[in-house]
């Protein structure tokens, strides 16, 4: 009987979706529109299985690279969770889609995405400001996000970083010195437990360990199809949002009363030190006002989700190139040994120790030029346009993705070699380098991915040399890269 509901239930789905894909494509025939060339795929579901098969097969980029031969170099069409999207390709699509920000395309995030991350409250039509829709607190940073991530503001947590980084290394890492240690399941347990602290202040391993629970399905419901039912996929990241969302609501009163009571007692306001009290006492500086308890949560799930995998995805990938290929482990050591040198045995690193890691950095980039944390984001038409000679239709979703420029040939010569000297003097041409977007909404945390990625770096290559258990450990992503077994690795450590 359930069996015969769930066909029931998809064939309605089925039905719907062909007759509105019917009725849409009647539309933009009769309107005379010459859309981008491509196929949509099956109803519902559209390419997104072949997106994400390509994926698992360690491959991702040839979903793109696929389609730019057989129907455009420059835009295709397709359909992912469930929207129709127009697809930008190369540095001349990224620049166009970077540079009309809020002109003829905004930030969207797909409805699918929405619906797994947000209050029902930030997506509808009648919330209290519209302006703050989830697009808006998680793409177009708050002004308080904004502000914690600047550089400036960043420098006083570089110590900080340096010291919890040493204690993850001498707590966990040391004492797999005769044993095989999985670099990605730490490193991400060491980037969310960061985040925490400087975000939210939460240092009780406990707490950080109830937090970070459920993240797995929500970025499993990511890339799932859009289904909410039970069991699915997709339901169960709904599910894991809902009980996170209730986590931090409470976290946020608590932290506005601590705030109140703080304030009765001083005339004098102190300075926020966390993420979460700079979104509390920090108003927007376009509208003045300040974010809803909803809003901050929302906005905290964003940075969270992105320190728990882009950080941790360029350590590991930066740590395997480091196992595998000496010449660039003895540059990185070299480099990083003539800082340690420089500093008393307590001493921390500082803001001008992270600008001395430039070979260090190039490292991190080529390892993301070759697997990026992230395949690109979306974007939505705000009115018809026209692109390399083909009608965008208002309402589609556009999309810019790393995976038309990164690997091209045409762009970076040798593109399967791991080369770091790629990003000396002017460094790769405009656009074809994106891991972190581009244009008025490239991702806000970049500076503070680069500080965490340094200062790992800086305290495993100064303590261990690496060893590559499987030296033919596979990449797959889901939906970024993770090597098949976490990356295992011996330790061997210095004797100096």
């Amino acid at each position: 009987m359930d069996m015969f509901f769930s066909y029931l239930i998809y064939f309605i789905l089925f039905s719907i979706s062909l007759a509105m894909i019917l009725l849409a494509n009647s539309r933009l025939k009769s309107s005379g529109a010459k859309l981008p060339p491509g196929r949509k795929g099956w109803p519902v579901i559209g390419e997104s299985l072949e997106f994400a098969l390509a994926g698992w097969r360690g491959n991702p980029e040839r979903f793109t690279k696929e389609r730019m031969n057989k129907y455009s170099p420059d835009v295709f069409r397709t359909s992912l969770i469930g929207e129709n999207m127009a697809v930008l390709c190369g540095p001349s699509g990224n620049k166009f889609l970077f540079s009309n920000e809020d002109k003829l395309v905004t930030t969207r995030w797909p409805n699918s995405f929405k619906k797994i991350l947000c209050f029902p409250t930030l997506t509808s039509p009648d919330h209290h400001n519209p302006s703050s829709t989830l697009d808006n607190v998680l793409f177009k940073t708050p002004t308080a996000v904004h502000e914690f991530l600047k550089p400036e503001a960043l420098k006083q947590f570089v110590g900080t970083t340096d010291m919890m980084t040493r204690n993850h290394i001498d707590m966990y890492w040391s004492s797999y010195i005769k044993e095989d240690l999985k670099v990605h399941q730490l490193s991400r347990k060491h980037t969310f437990a960061m985040s925490c602290r400087l975000f939210m202040s939460i240092q009780d391993p406990e707490s950080v360990s109830r937090i970070s629970h459920g993240f797995d399905r929500i970025f499993a419901g990511f890339i799932s199809l859009p289904v909410d039912l039970p069991g699915t996929t997709f339901n169960r990241a709904i599910k894991a949002s809902n009980i996170l969302h209730g986590d931090l609501i409470e976290i946020i009163k608590n932290r506005k009363k601590e705030l109140e009571e703080e304030k009765k007692r001083s005339e004098i306001a102190a300075a926020p030190q966390d993420l979460l009290s700079h979104m509390l006492v920090i108003a927007d500086e376009i509208n003045g006002k300040f974010l809803s308890e909803e809003e901050i949560s929302a906005a905290i799930i964003g940075v969270l989700l992105a320190s728990h995998e882009t950080s941790s995805t360029v350590i590991t990938i930066a740590l395997k190139f480091l196992a595998e290929l000496p010449h660039v482990y003895d540059a990185v050591f070299k480099e990083q040994m003539e800082i340690a040198k420089s500093k008393r045995p307590e001493e921390f690193l500082n803001w001008n120790d992270i600008h001395k890691m430039k070979y260090s950095w190039n490292v991190a980039r080529e390892s993301m030029r070759l697997y990026p944390p992230f395949f690109g984001t979306f974007r939505e038409a705000l009115t018809d346009f026209t692109y390399a000679g083909f009608t965008i239709p208002k309402g589609w979703k556009t999309h810019w993705t790393v995976h038309s420029t990164h690997k091209n040939p045409e762009y970076f010569p040798d593109p399967e070699k791991f080369d770091p000297s790629r990003f000396e003097g002017q460094g790769p041409p405009p656009y074809t380098f994106v891991p972190f977007g581009g244009g008025p909404h490239m991702c806000s945390g970049k500076e503070y991915a680069r500080v965490q990625i340094l200062v790992f770096i800086y305290n495993v290559v100064t303590k261990f040399k690496l060893e590559k258990v499987n030296p033919n450990e596979k990449i797959t992503y889901n939906p970024g890269p993770i090597p098949e077994n976490g990356l295992l690795i011996r330790l061997h450590p210095h004797h100096m």
